[in-house]
């Protein structure tokens, strides 16, 4: 099993999912990992290097929890590089993507073409997918938070035309213009947020693992 995490890179939480699907408790580390766990691999992509080394230099699952510094919007680095990991499985596609906390950021950043090329490109490369968007309250307290700094606003912030309900506008996007369906709302986190999960119905990702399963 494969799975992504383009999310800020938290050692914590990538170490506590993989525990969560292997069943291991707080205390066990690689060495008490089971047979099992040698078929779960995670990728957890953070675009900032020092969040990403701090996690490497101390993570309890190096050989089964890789953390790399990468751009998931940059098309020219992340696609020979996902390309590459991928390959070492004889893989090209992930079973499951974790998207926490990550929206927003790409929204504001990328602006409202960004972000629906990002949630193509994950659909289009994960059969499920788990995402926590922020919701809107959460731009404006970014927003708000760079004012009193003193900086100049995000430049999409005010252009942004997809806006209000962001787990229903993304849930939209993903079912309507990326050929996923909803399989669970998982209700709301204690910051107010919406775990949403998906799963691939087009032909994009059916193809690859077609041509997955025929090498």
């Amino acid at each position: 099993m494969a799975s992504l995490l383009p999310a800020p890179c938290q050692k914590e939480l990538s170490v506590a999912l993989y525990r969560h699907l292997l069943g291991l408790q707080e205390s066990e580390g690689s060495l008490d990992q089971p047979a099992a766990g040698k078929d779960l691999n995670l990728l957890c992509c953070d675009i900032d290097p020092v969040l990403v080394e701090r996690a490497q230099q101390c993570s309890p699952f190096p050989a089964s929890i890789s953390f790399a510094n990468l751009d998931i919007m940059d098309s020219s680095a992340r696609e020979p590089f996902l390309s590459s990991y991928l390959g070492r499985f004889g893989r090209s596609t992930f079973d499951i993507g974790f998207c926490m906390s990550v929206t927003m950021w790409i929204h504001l950043n990328h602006g409202d073409n960004g972000l629906m090329e990002f949630l193509s490109f994950l659909s289009s490369l994960c059969k499920y997918l788990l995402i926590e968007p922020q919701p809107w309250k959460c731009y404006r307290a970014a927003a708000r938070r760079l004012r009193k700094l003193g900086r100049n606003d995000f430049d999409h912030f005010r252009s942004l035309a997809i806006n209000g309900d962001m787990a229903e506008r993304i849930t939209q996007i993903l079912t309507k213009d990326c050929a996923m369906e909803l399989v669970c709302c998982f209700g709301s986190t204690s910051w107010d947020r919406s775990l949403l999960l998906f799963k691939s119905n087009g032909s994009s990702y059916e193809g690859r693992e077609s041509s997955e399963q025929e090498q």
